[in-house]
């Protein structure tokens, strides 16, 4: 039975045409199986139909059978998602008889859904004209083929290789950056790719040298024309991504480990590829998601240094017209390559949502579809429409669908408009409630004006990410120069900088930590009580930076306990009166600032009461709260469908959480990125939340669509979600709500 098995399954993925691949499958199975019928059933989730696409057995010439997904057995097989034997199908109360297709004669019925990652892409079924039940080993049999065959499908599904009652090749991947584009396709597969690289050794190691030598520095001249380039188009914090990536470039570790590898008689291209893909394997080795995603940025810093390996110009393309570029991975010399009229939208079969490439293209405001696997020969040159919204792909639409985009595409253009001229306003609901609106910044703070006029300071200041970047600690002149710059860009407005969050998920380069379960383990606050020679250094060096500016606010991380919060108090205590010392010499006051804890960790909230009188105000992280509040890994594959800020549990906490800060009359944020969404930003003022931060890219957006809705509208809205119990029930009843105020344009679709 298992040769069986692998033949049908290697039989149906090496078909290159899918309706031969289905009707392989049907006939090999009914052989395998000794049964007169099998039949493959697709589903179509836009329609909500399963349509018969293959049988061996009923009647070929019969109209189209087409079940939606609330009828007959099939669909039944689909909403229960497990198998179904039946010995008299047509006893069953949901059977659906149809006349024409011959299945009168079939009595015994078996069906089984095929799943993958819990989206049912079809129902396998066999039938036999006796009256009797299918073994447990037959059952056996068709349950793990259709395991396997969710596995080819998928693949099938993504490459485009998918039966579609509307004639249009779907192709679907990860919103990376939202709007509308319709344009002719255009893929570019020429780039040098790491994975291509192997091992070749070199007669001459100064050649080598001189030609890796050669490739930096043309690396890093393209870098710093990009940043040039971008100037006047992205704001300080985007533009930013060219100095890490310079930053890198320069690093002598990095350097250095290419050149002993030339020295030990490696060709370039192969001491690169060994080089990236150690440095890469570091940050992938995290856990967090940001930081793990810089894997993919050092992996372009070796597809750049594989360029001008080979190359000595920068490749330049002219389009006539906009086009759709695809590529296998993206990055930004090919942003900076097109010029802007001419790149209506970018598509790539590598890469996450939050890689620079993807960043990039959000700033530019270019839409963005990742980790679509394409067929060059299936779209190059042909009319597209990408979906940023939703990351679909639609190859040669029909005329009506090409309409309903284009009018999609002209209303947010319009929309897009409206956003961006009332940015600097202050954010008050349309009623008049003021509501605060914060950045999270990382690299550094967004220094533009327009930025700086459309928010009221900087709610969380990622400290780590300047140590991430250095190859040793950052000695306290540095860090002082640092966030003096930050604290400058917000004159009069409150800076809320986080001390060190570093640890298992994120080690430093030079400080390594390796733990099983780094989620739970030596990070945040635990890591600099542990070292408070290195949070002394940094608390001063903040302090210092303050002095005659008085916007610091300091924040901490991790906390589970007052015991950890004491601690983290007395140090900066101590840190405070020594610099005060150094302020009097200079003739200036230092401000004592405002000091809060993160809400990340379930066990604070129910210490609230024990740390109020410590602290000024608090700060809520709902990436993590939401993680360790249902026990999941947010950054697992596996269980990303669990981890939902929407979770009825999460929406508790959060209002819990409110109403103990208000009973304490301590200030409260919102951090997380649920901030940054439309629908999470609706929900949390609706509580009674009134200062929101986010990244750069949400705050425009969000700030428009509160303008938009009374406070009474939202707390009513806030309060009828309390009745749900299923997070996807809130997610809609949330989606309905904006749309009724109009404002579905600017939903961010998914998690």
């Amino acid at each position: 039975m298992l040769t069986k098995l692998r033949d049908i399954v290697n039989n149906v993925a090496s078909s290159s045409d899918i309706k031969q691949a289905l009707n392989i499958l049907v006939r090999e199975t009914c052989l395998a199986m000794e049964t007169e019928c099998c039949s493959v059933y697709i589903a179509d989730h836009d329609r909500q139909k399963f349509d018969l696409m293959a049988t061996q057995g009923l009647n070929p010439r019969a109209r189209r059978v087409s079940l939606s997904f609330d009828e007959g057995l099939v669909g039944l097989v689909g909403r229960r998602e497990e198998p179904i034997n039946l010995a008299h199908a047509s006893g069953h109360t949901d059977f659906k008889h149809f006349p024409d297709i011959g299945e009168d004669i079939f009595n015994a019925f078996l069906g089984t859904p095929i799943i993958y990652r819990r989206q049912v892409l079809g129902v396998l079924v066999v039938q036999q004209r006796d009256s009797r039940q299918f073994d447990e080993t037959e059952e056996s049999f068709l349950v793990t083929l259709a395991a396997q065959l969710a596995v080819v499908f998928a693949h099938a599904k993504a490459q485009g290789f998918w039966p579609n009652t509307k004639g249009t090749l779907l192709l679907e991947g990860a919103a990376a950056s939202p709007g509308v584009a319709i344009a002719k396709a255009w893929c570019d597969v020429s780039q040098p790719r790491l994975d291509l690289v192997f091992p070749a050794s070199c007669l001459d190691i100064q050649k080598e040298r001189d030609r890796l030598d050669g490739a930096l520095s043309a690396a890093i001249a393209e870098f710093r024309r990009l940043r040039k380039r971008f100037d006047s188009e992205l704001n300080q914090d985007t533009l930013a991504i060219f100095d890490l990536f310079i930053h890198l470039l320069n690093d002598p570790m990095l350097r250095k480990a290419m050149n002993e590898r030339i020295q030990q008689g490696d060709m370039a291209e192969w001491a690169v590829k060994q080089t990236i893909d150690a440095f890469a394997e570091r940050f992938h080795n995290m856990s967090d998601a940001y930081l793990r995603e810089r894997a993919n940025d050092v992996k372009e810093l070796g597809q750049r240094l594989l360029y001008f390996l080979e190359n000595q110009d920068i490749k330049q393309w002219h389009f006539d017209e906009p086009i759709v570029l695809f590529a296998r991975e993206l990055t930004a010399a090919m942003l900076a390559a097109i010029p802007r009229d001419r790149l209506a939208g970018v598509v790539a079969e590598e890469g996450a949502v939050n890689a620079h490439a993807a960043i990039l293209a959000r700033a530019l405001g270019i839409p963005a579809v990742m980790g679509v696997e394409f067929s060059p020969q299936l779209v190059h040159r042909k009319l597209v429409v990408l979906d940023g919204f939703k990351g679909r792909l639609l190859v040669e639409p029909a005329e009506h669908v090409l309409k309903e985009y284009q009018r999609l595409h002209d209303e947010e253009l319009e929309l897009q408009h409206e956003v961006e001229s009332t940015f600097t306003k202050q954010t008050k609901t349309a009623d008049g409630e003021r509501v605060h609106i914060h950045l999270n910044a990382g690299l550094s703070a967004d220094t533009s004006i327009a930025i700086n006029r459309g928010v009221d300071g900087v709610g969380l200041y990622r400290t780590e990410v300047p140590f991430l970047m250095q190859r040793s600690f950052p000695s306290e002149d540095d860090q002082v120069k640092q966030y003096r710059s930050i604290l400058d860009c917000y004159p009069n407005q409150p800076v809320v900088m986080r001390t060190l969050d570093i640890g298992g998920d994120k080690p430093l380069p030079y400080l390594k930590i390796e733990e099983d379960n780094p989620f739970l383990g030596w990070r945040g606050i635990r890591f600099t009580l542990d070292h408070p020679d290195i949070f002394l250094i940094q608390v001063r060096a903040m302090l210092r930076a303050s002095i005659g500016r008085d916007n610091l606010a300091i924040l901490l991380p991790m906390i589970s306990g007052l015991s950890e919060l004491l601690e983290a108090k007395a140090l900066i205590e101590r840190a405070f009166n020594e610099v005060s010392e150094i302020a009097k010499q200079e003739q200036e006051t230092l401000k004592k600032p405002k000091l809060g804890i993160m809400v990340e960790v379930p066990s604070l909230l129910y210490q609230l009461d024990a740390v109020a009188e410590h602290i000024d105000f608090l700060s809520v992280g709902t990436n993590d709260l939401t993680q360790y509040l249902l026990a999941v890994d947010r950054n697992n594959a596996r269980v990303a469908d669990v981890y939902d800020t929407f979770h009825p549990s999460v929406l508790a906490v959060l209002r819990q959480i409110l109403e103990n800060s208000q009973r304490l009359k301590l200030p409260v944020s919102v951090c997380g990125e649920f901030a940054g969404d439309p629908i999470g930003a609706v929900l949390l003022v609706g509580m009674g939340y009134r200062q929101l931060s986010m990244n750069t890219r949400s705050v425009a957006k969000i700030k428009y669509v509160l303008r938009h809705i009374p406070s009474d509208a939202l707390q009513h809205h806030a309060k009828a979600l309390q009745k749900l119990t299923l997070a996807r029930d809130i997610r809609n009843a949330s989606e309905a709500f904006l749309e009724a105020y109009n404002l579905g344009g600017l939903i961010r679709v998914g998690k």
